[in-house]
């Protein structure tokens, strides 16, 4: 999946077990966490916070949940 610059991302850190929060395009991570649990929190907020889409990925990599922050357009006509 390409990741675009109004995306904030929780990933896991395959060689620690960690999870990490990250916006699209940055080179180093905002937090790093022990448990998803507390990442998906932290990220969350940061993500309410910039207004950005919030991604959350599995261990294996697949996505487990988004959740958009920003401004999502109205969709005329539904």
């Amino acid at each position: 999946m390409v990741k675009k610059a109004n995306q904030t991302w929780v990933s896991p850190i395959k060689e620690t077990g960690k999870w990490k929060i990250q916006h699209a395009g940055a080179e180093r991570a905002s937090k790093i966490c022990g448990k998803k649990a507390e990442a998906i929190d932290v990220g969350r907020k940061i993500s309410q916070n910039q207004k950005t889409e919030f991604i959350v990925q599995n261990k294996d990599g697949q996505i487990a949940f988004k959740d958009s922050h920003g401004n999502d357009p109205h969709r005329f006509g539904l």
